[in-house]
């Protein structure tokens, strides 16, 4: 299993974004790390591939495109999309996470590419398909494959409360089989509810399986209240809950040379919980 903890591989068929400032994502304050890849080791990678959101407008383009253009060729983050990876297959059965090194719902992303990376997934069902976005606004104007599990970040209680509103919206009309919200990393949380209303929330939302993480690099861990809370609200609407390891030095203790961790967080070997839809 690679770094990312609750998938098997990564396929990025979209990367880069434009929801960032310096990289530092818009959409929760934190230093993104597909960023600053993408401008170190895979900078020379990236700047290679020209099929870039700028490129999709060819006639009577305006100056402001063509400053947008001449951006694209300079940013390796501007987003770009990677037709040769639709080739790809993987093992029956696995879990691909498809975003982890941009977002693929963003309005600055052309619609032609979020409908092959659905046809991607609906052309390959014996794959799990895991997708994130923080822009949930735009979810309703897809319908999904059974394969392909939607999910939404959230990194406080307000995105959290807005994931569970745009999904459930979603689940209501039945354009989704599964959902997730990936509450990494976990900034601030300030309910003040002790879990009833994450608990109605999680089931309004039809809410199929909840992640938790740290912000990492540099490492800011959760208050590790906010995290018992989000699991027992969980526990109560019989939710499955991952904790990423990154969780581990501030919630697991050593003890007697065995690792160890509170009822709440544990999975029944001492350390923590690392649950999967089933």
């Amino acid at each position: 299993m690679n770094n990312i903890g609750w998938c098997d591989d990564t396929h990025n068929l979209i990367t880069g974004c434009l929801n960032h400032t310096d990289g530092i994502c818009n959409g929760g304050g934190f230093p993104c790390y597909a960023y600053k890849l993408a401008n170190t080791r895979l900078r020379e990678r990236y700047l290679a591939n020209t099929h870039t959101a700028a490129s999709q407008i060819i006639d009577n383009i305006p100056i402001n495109m063509m400053q947008k253009q001449i951006k694209a060729e300079l940013d390796p983050f501007y987003p770009r999309f990677w037709s040769g990876r639709l080739y790809k297959k993987f093992p029956a059965g696995s879990k691909v996470f498809l975003n982890d090194m941009g977002e693929w719902l963003g309005g600055w992303i052309p619609e032609s590419w979020t409908l092959e990376v659905l046809l991607y997934i609906q052309n390959h069902p014996e794959t799990i398909f895991q997708t994130l976005t923080k822009q949930p606004q735009n979810l309703q104007k897809y319908e999904y494959p059974d394969n392909c599990w939607v999910g939404v970040t959230a990194t406080n209680y307000d995105m959290f409360v807005d994931a569970c509103g745009h999904l459930g919206a979603l689940g209501h009309k039945g354009h989704i089989k599964s959902s997730f919200i990936s509450i990494e990393p976990l900034l601030s949380w300030d309910s003040t509810d002790n879990g009833g209303f994450i608990q109605s929330w999680l089931q309004h939302g039809g809410i199929d399986w909840i992640i938790i993480g740290a912000q990492t690099k540099p490492y800011k861990p959760p208050k590790i209240e906010w995290v018992q809370e989000i699991v027992e609200a969980a526990d109560k609407a019989g939710i499955p809950v991952f904790l990423k390891d990154n969780l581990k030095p501030f919630i697991v203790k050593v003890k007697d040379n065995s690792e160890y961790a509170p009822l709440w967080a544990n999975s029944g070997y001492g350390t923590l919980r690392q649950e999967f839809p089933k």
